[in-house]
């Protein structure tokens, strides 16, 4: 067996598990906390709940919320700014993908300064980062657990992939209490964000043992809750979805992803087009691409959606995306790229820039400009 890595946060999770923030914060040395989190929360109360138990901790605090569903370099050279002025010494983030993303980068630039886009890319982070705890608050991103910031850059218009050990928060507090105050179309989002991320660190030219069972459990508990999730709102569900979204996130912090996610990047730089709701597009046509470079695990998948095993890997895989395909028509949710974006004769352009994505590099398959075109193509 090759020598592999496994990198993950201490993870506290449970009912009510926001209650340790104080103590853990204490314990990383917080004297002057930055807070980050985003509107939607502060209307729903959960950043007046957070204040709350710092304040009940004896912790100084000063918050930033300029953030936007795909996060921009100029707010994380802002947020960088403003925890200087605030001579912080941890950063916290409440929030789905976006506030940690950010959180990431205002981090990332306090300790090691320059520009964002100069760490665009695999491990070109030289410093530490202050401690990081992080607080998600949908079941989907990961973010709270990977080694993965996604930053647009405003000027070329492009979702940069920032990639290193350093960006491992140090905690991930995973309260599912929060999901149940989350629509419905985020919590769909989330959950085939989460699957998406399973899917392909499974097939990841980088998947181990270790990343394998974590990504194939993820598959088997979004497809038999998600639905039950939507409907009810069950904290028995809602809580699957994040253990579903936390082994997912381990899984491809440590495996890395492929061309699904590398067009998304690119559509959502593009169109800022929400991540979650380019999954359910793209992902079948994806999966059916790379089948015969890893028909076995495709199999494996396949059977997992389905429950059934037929007579070869091949039928096996194809009922699993035809499966998957029914599953996401069930959810009422976008199942073409036309609905996502205006611009057809842009796609060139967009898989110019996929194929430049660091998340290409750990598809089982070779993929060129024109293989992602024929993708869209396929799904448009």
């Amino acid at each position: 067996m090759d020598v592999t890595k496994f990198a993950i946060p201490e993870v506290i999770f449970g009912k009510n598990s926001l209650d340790y923030l104080g103590p853990c914060a204490q314990r990383n040395g917080a004297k002057r906390v930055l807070l980050v989190s985003d509107p939607g929360l502060e209307d729903a109360g959960w950043v007046e709940c957070l204040v709350d138990k710092l304040d009940q901790a004896g912790m100084h605090w000063a918050y930033f919320s300029d953030v936007s569903s795909n996060p921009r370099d100029s707010q994380i050279h802002r947020g960088a700014e403003f925890y200087a002025s605030q001579r912080a010494d941890v950063v916290i983030a409440l929030g789905g993908g976006s506030p940690m993303d950010l959180a990431k980068g205002i981090a990332l630039i306090a300790s090691n300064g320059g520009r964002i886009r100069d760490y665009e890319g695999a491990n070109r982070i030289q410093y530490p980062l202050p401690p990081m705890i992080f607080i998600p608050t949908t079941a989907g991103s990961g973010a709270d657990i990977s080694q993965f910031a996604i930053v647009t850059d405003e000027e070329r218009k492009v979702k940069m992939s920032i990639i290193s050990r350093t960006l491992v928060p140090n905690i991930s507090i995973i309260d599912p209490n929060f999901l149940q105050t989350k629509p419905e179309w985020l919590i769909k989002a989330s959950a085939i964000d989460a699957l998406s991320h399973a899917v392909e660190a499974y097939v990841s030219v980088l998947a181990s043992p270790f990343t394998e069972m974590q990504s194939l459990k993820a598959i088997e508990l979004v497809i038999k809750n998600l639905e039950e999730a939507v409907r009810t709102k069950s904290l028995q569900s809602l809580s699957k979805l994040s253990i579903a979204s936390t082994a997912a996130g381990m899984a491809f912090s440590n495996a890395s992803l492929g061309v699904d996610h590398a067009i998304a990047h690119s559509l959502g730089g593009e169109f800022d087009v929400m991540h979650g709701h380019v999954h359910p597009v793209l992902l079948p046509a994806v999966m059916r691409f790379n089948l015969q470079a890893c028909p076995e695990k495709m199999a494996m998948i396949g059977e997992i959606i389905t429950d059934e095993r037929l007579s070869t890997d091949e039928d096996t895989a194809m009922r699993g995306i035809e499966a998957l395909e029914d599953f996401f028509s069930r959810l009422d949710i976008a199942m073409n790229l036309a609905e996502l974006v205006d611009d057809r004769q842009k796609i060139p352009d967009i898989c110019d820039l996929a194929v430049k994505d660091a998340c290409v590099l750990t598809n089982p398959r070779s993929v060129s400009k024109e293989d992602c075109q024929a993708i869209c193509e396929e799904v448009w």
